[in-house]
């Protein structure tokens, strides 16, 4: 199928590999697909629909974290994850990102260009088991915002959440309009009520416990 009025936005690190990997999308879905670095900016997407391939070999979780602000920013932007190592992987990422479509670094150009296809049509792109597990963390999200999270307060959850996202205590405090020095003393009494030692682990907890808001209903395709 024709997809000329879409663009696909290959983000990883650009080399002969992936533009070769490139060539050979753009001629069998016909349409305009061009790469950049994880850090670039891309300020002038203006096709109908754009498709963003996150290079998980070379996209860093921050990275990634802003490119799922800027599609949250812009409804026709689709966003989806390539060269993830399996599916607890995927899981993983998910947990924190909204993707349309995962694919794998076993996944052959076949397989990868017939995703692409079904994520430009409107569709999810995931295999049924990792679907499952998407529901059943949903499920858990649910429960727990009918219930206190260990005993955390209010401003103790968005600061807790916003850990999940990445942010830094700078960031943290600039959006809560609050001190630093307030934002520390709060990830001290966050860590001692959720039993964890650093933020690594206080960002795993948010993202297994909290979680972020499941992305909007489009069809799954099986695989």
């Amino acid at each position: 199928m024709n997809h000329g009025n879409s663009l696909i936005l290959l983000v990883t690190d650009c080399n002969p590999q992936s533009q070769l990997f490139m060539d050979y999308i753009a001629e069998q879905l016909d349409c305009q697909i061009t790469a950049v670095g994880p850090h670039d900016a891309t300020d002038n997407l203006e096709s109908e629909k754009t498709l963003v391939l996150l290079d998980a070999d070379h996209v860093d979780e921050s990275s990634m974290q802003q490119w799922h602000g800027r599609a949250s920013e812009r409804p026709a932007m689709i966003l989806a994850a390539f060269n993830l190592r399996d599916e607890d992987h995927a899981a993983d990422v998910l947990a924190s990102l909204h993707l349309q479509g995962v694919f794998y670094r076993r996944d052959s150009l076949q397989l990868i260009c017939k995703g692409i296809g079904a994520l430009l049509e409107g569709d999810l792109w995931m295999s049924r088991s990792l679907m499952t597990r998407l529901i059943e963390f949903y499920r858990r999200q649910q429960l727990n915002a009918y219930r206190p999270v260990c005993g955390l307060t209010h401003r103790e959850l968005e600061i807790i959440g916003l850990l999940g996202s990445g942010a830094s205590n700078t960031e943290i405090a600039d959006k809560l309009f609050v001190s630093e020095h307030t934002v520390k003393s709060h990830l001290y009494n966050i860590f001692r009520k959720i039993k964890v030692h650093n933020r690594i682990q206080a960002m795993n907890w948010a993202r297994q416990n909290l979680g972020a808001p499941p992305p909007s209903h489009q069809k799954a395709q099986r695989r």
